[in-house]
């Protein structure tokens, strides 16, 4: 039996049979349905929470653009609406890859768009920064080079493995998102000391972070050139 109902195959018994009969076109109408149904899912698990939320960051990058821009960029309330969807921008970054982690919702659109959100809304808001006069450029320089540096050091490594987030990372991170929003608020006084030392504290983390990415490269690739010397060699003998 086939398990299809007679209403699919024409209410009859002889076209049950025939629906079950191998090499008859009515036997592929389930494979068909199957496929459908399969990918009806795959498009669907698209749409989890974690790649809405890498969603929602990449929409407010322009947003946040345009909020920093607005009225000449030193407007007081407009900077405030800025830090707000960077402020969001950051709380969704933190929570989307724990939720793809943590309920198997990585996609491979997650894996593209997540690192393309954190770099867009970071290196907005750091150019929008420089552009203003608020933070040296050579900041910006060094924080987007260690990001980009670090991303292509990736893709030359990625053939012996894969290098963990360390702590010092996320330090970076936190150093990062947390210097670059109170600059975007338009603080002064104390406040404004604060964040340079905040800022200055990040920059270190960066390039120290940065150096030991490449050393943890190195050593990979090392590694893996072993290994696979080390196979070849065996299976000579």
């Amino acid at each position: 039996m086939t398990g299809a109902p007679a209403s699919a195959a024409g209410g009859s018994p002889s076209a049950k049979g025939t629906a079950g009969a191998p090499g008859v076109p009515g036997d592929s109408k389930p494979a068909r349905g199957g496929k459908l149904g399969a990918a009806a899912v795959n498009q669907a698990s698209l749409w989890n929470i974690a790649n809405i939320l890498t969603m929602i960051r990449l929409v407010l990058v322009p947003g946040f653009v345009a909020l920093m821009l607005a009225d000449g960029g030193y407007d007081p309330v407009w900077r405030a609406w800025a830090w707000a969807a960077f402020a969001v921008a950051m709380i969704t970054d933190i929570f989307d890859g724990h939720l793809a982690r943590t309920y198997d919702l990585v996609t491979d659109f997650g894996k593209i768009a997540d690192p393309i959100a954190d770099k867009a809304i970071m290196g907005s808001a750091l150019i929008c920064l420089s552009s203003l006069g608020d933070l040296p450029w050579w900041v910006t320089c060094v924080i987007l080079g260690r990001e980009l540096g670090v991303t292509l050091l990736r893709f030359v490594v990625i053939r012996y493995g894969v290098i963990p987030a360390s702590r010092g990372g996320k330090l970076k991170t936190l150093a990062q998102g947390t210097a670059v929003g109170m600059y975007v608020l338009a603080l002064t006084g104390g406040l404004a000391t604060l964040r340079f030392w905040v800022m200055a504290v990040a920059v270190v983390l960066t390039v120290v972070t940065g150096l030991d990415y490449v050393r943890q490269a190195m050593v990979l690739r090392r590694d893996g050139i072993a290994a696979r010397r080390a196979a070849a060699a065996e299976a000579e003998r």
